[in-house]
């Protein structure tokens, strides 16, 4: 998979799961609930302990994409594709990883939270710019940047929920990433796969996918 065609899939799908947890096992489970309920495009963050493992697994599997998160340098951005991993998210513009990703034939997504970061990112080489932290403006303050800079792919990460995830797109976000309000801490400490598959897919239909 190239990155031009990783990020058309992204384009389509409109969502990505991305999971931070302290349990391996856990961290199965949990993405496991978060496919059954219908994601296609999934994130391991890098400080889940034996996370190389999981992205090896995962992305042998069919109609399955996987990228690593909190990327922070080259060694992380090589040991992630060796894997499998066919997408690197960091949360800060970093040329170094965004040379890596390059270099390795993956698409790249750092995290940036004004318009310079995202100029920036963009002629860096990203195709995608994370946006991160969630701004005061929320989805208004997407389509303010875009006004200027169409060319931007913009990916709200953090605070974006199963209840406003459409009010971003609808803005003019590329897409969306469901992070904590998807994987709530609680149903993954309890075991409680069922919620986050049902929430999974409340995510998705929020978005009509």
């Amino acid at each position: 998979m190239t990155p031009d065609t990783f990020v058309d899939l992204l384009g389509r799908e409109k969502a990505s799961a991305i999971l931070r947890t302290n349990s391996q096992e856990k961290a199965s489970l949990a993405m496991e609930a978060a496919i059954r309920g219908g994601f296609k495009i999934i994130e391991f963050t890098l400080t889940i302990p034996g996370v190389f493992e999981l992205v090896q697994d995962f992305s042998q599997r069919d109609g399955l994409v996987v990228g690593t998160g909190t990327v922070m340098d080259e060694a992380q951005a090589q040991q992630s594709v060796e894997a499998g991993a066919r997408f690197l998210v960091s949360p800060v513009v970093d040329d170094v990883v965004i040379s890596a990703a390059r270099e390795l034939g993956v698409a790249s997504m750092p995290g940036t939270h004004t318009p310079t970061e995202m100029l920036w990112a963009h002629r860096a080489g990203a195709q995608l710019c994370k946006l991160f932290p969630a701004p005061a403006g929320g989805p208004a303050w997407v389509g303010a940047v875009l006004g200027p800079m169409p060319f931007l792919k913009i990916v709200p990460t953090n605070g974006v929920d199963e209840h406003n995830a459409a009010e971003w797109i609808d803005a003019g976000a590329f897409a969306v990433g469901f992070v904590a309000p998807l994987f709530v801490a609680d149903d993954i400490e309890a075991g409680r796969w069922d919620e986050i598959e049902a929430r999974a897919q409340r995510c998705l239909s929020s978005l009509g996918v």
